[in-house]
């Protein structure tokens, strides 16, 4: 794969995240997404590859556009896999709150888990703890390798969990074990993805959120050199099926990491929209705006924060 792809792919959530940081706060979930989403859409066009979504805005059946099987790219180059989620936070944009970021992953094709709209059980760490993870034991033993392997206390874990009913036993199993907490609304990606950056101050991602949304956080930790485990949790026998048409013959299976997203070229790219633990979200100005963006490489191990100045009054680069 050619490692300048990877500045074409940060292109692409740059224009997702400008477009729908224009409705910040402003209440209209569908508005932002749809601005996210046809920025991106237009953006991939000119990306020099032969690209086949295989996670995406959802089946042909419901979404125009990005669906799951869509061709993209410019059609030159290498035939590549991609998982996407052009607004992940769309609540959080909406209501103005913390942690949104437009995200793309690419990968060799087979590369990427195929997993229905459903929910995932998903426990993330960083490189230190790589190895310590295991959704088959309880939150409290896993919290307990995971400090072994990082050499730490318990007690100087930070986890964070979605604010959700279902997660009322998980908090309580937590704070039993002297873990600290950090409750978020939304964004479970851009949680997953800060265990692997020691500055973030987040250790662990532990609960229940979208199936999709784990396979682009593995996606990343694996560039990061961190560690994830994942296990499909359907809502109900429509959900079963669905994961059994695409091919999925056991619901419980526990996927590791190398299982979620594997291959020695993945690419992983995501823009910030709001302010989070990880990126800045996109600061307008008279003329312009700036984001700011990370990128990283599986094969060479590098990660790039990029910032960017764009101004509106001449064409875009892509």
């Amino acid at each position: 794969m050619e490692r300048n792809l990877a500045m074409d792919v940060v292109r692409v959530t740059e224009a997702a995240a400008l477009s729908s940081a224009r409705w910040m706060g402003l209440g209209n979930e569908k508005a932002a997404r749809q601005a996210a989403v046809d920025a991106m859409r237009l953006a991939l066009d000119a990306v020099p590859f032969c690209g086949t979504i295989v996670i995406g805005e959802g089946d042909r059946d419901v979404a125009p556009m990005l669906f799951i099987g869509e061709r993209i790219g410019s059609g030159d180059g290498q035939a590549l896999d991609v998982a996407l989620d052009p607004l992940e936070g769309t609540k959080i944009v909406a209501q103005g709150r913390a942690n949104a970021m437009a995200v793309v992953a690419i990968a060799e094709q087979g590369g990427f888990l195929h997993v229905p709209d459903t929910h995932m059980e998903k426990i993330a760490v960083g490189r230190k703890a790589k190895g310590a993870v295991d959704l088959n034991l309880s939150p409290e033993q896993n919290l307990q390798n995971i400090a072994d392997a990082m050499k730490c206390y318990v007690e100087d874990l930070t986890v964070v969990v979605l604010d959700r009913p279902r997660h009322a036993e998980l908090i309580r199993s937590v704070r039993e074990v002297g873990a600290r907490i950090k409750v978020i609304q939304d964004g479970d990606v851009s949680a997953a993805i800060a265990t692997g950056f020691p500055d973030t101050g987040v250790n662990v991602l532990m609960g229940t959120g979208g199936a999709a949304e784990g396979v682009l956080a593995a996606a990343a930790l694996q560039c990061l050199g961190g560690d994830m485990q994942g296990r499909l949790r359907p809502r109900n026998e429509e959900e079963v099926e669905r994961a059994r048409r695409i091919g999925i013959k056991d619901v419980d299976q526990v996927y590791g990491i190398g299982d979620l997203a594997r291959g020695a070229d993945i690419m992983f790219a995501a823009t910030g929209v709001t302010d989070g633990d990880l990126l800045r979200g996109v600061r307008f100005f008279g003329g312009g705006a700036r984001t700011h963006s990370v990128v990283m490489r599986y094969r060479s191990g590098t990660v790039r924060f990029i910032e960017a100045t764009h101004r509106f009054d001449r064409r875009p680069e892509y």
